[in-house]
Formats: C-alpha cells, structure tokens, sequence
C-alpha cells in the first residue's frame, strides 16, 4: 500500500506565500511523476502543476511564475512553493502521484486527501 500525507495549507492574505508537501510513503520502487491538482467549490479538478522523476514541469497557466513544483526523490516528496496569491487560488489541493510499487508493477495512481488553501482578507 502507498500513503500520501500533505501538509501546509492554511489562511492567508492576497499577495502572501504558502509551501505545500506531501510525502509518499509504503511500498514504492519509483514514483514517475508528482503533481499538485486543486478543486475549488463547483468547479472542476484542475492540475495545477506536475513534476516528472527527471526535473520536467508542467503549470497551468493561471499560476505560471507564482508557483514553482520541486521533489525531492529520495524522500519521495513534492513541495509546491506559491506566491503571489490571489483569491481565485482558493481551493482544496490534491497531491498526485503516478508510481510502480516493484520493478514488474503496471503504473498505478495514488490521490492524498487533500489540503485547504484559503486566499483572503
């Protein structure tokens, strides 16, 4: 089994800084990419960015040079760094990963419970 616990969401002010984790923990061979989605109410999940075991990233748009995505694979964890916030940033952030669990495994995806960001004055 695979576990993803997140941490650092929270309340703060437009313009203001969070850091998001999650650690990735259980039987793990190689995580192939981590990535940050969030869900604001009524709205659709969107990704928000992703990070594969080779350095590539991904953004959305909305967030391109407020936000940046890194990992560390030897802990098995993704941070999301996000600056310049802006009340449309809103929402629950999902971490994502996409792992074989032993060398012979089919690629399987894994979803952590999710973390509150609230953006507001």
């Amino acid at each position: 089994q695979v576990q993803l616990v997140e941490s650092g969401g929270g309340l703060v002010q437009p313009g203001g800084s969070l850091r998001l984790s999650c650690a990735a923990s259980g039987s793990i061979f190689s995580i192939i990419t981590m990535a940050w989605h969030r869900q604001a109410p009524g709205l659709q999940r969107e990704l928000v960015a992703a990070i594969t075991s080779d350095g590539s990233t991904n953004y959305a748009d909305s967030v391109k040079g407020r936000f940046t995505i890194s990992r560390d694979n030897a802990k098995n964890t993704v941070h999301l760094q996000m600056n310049s916030l802006k009340p449309e940033d809103t929402a629950v952030y999902l971490c994502n990963v996409e792992l074989k669990m032993f060398y012979w495994s089919r690629l399987q995806g894994y979803w952590g419970q999710g973390t509150q960001v609230t953006v507001s004055s």
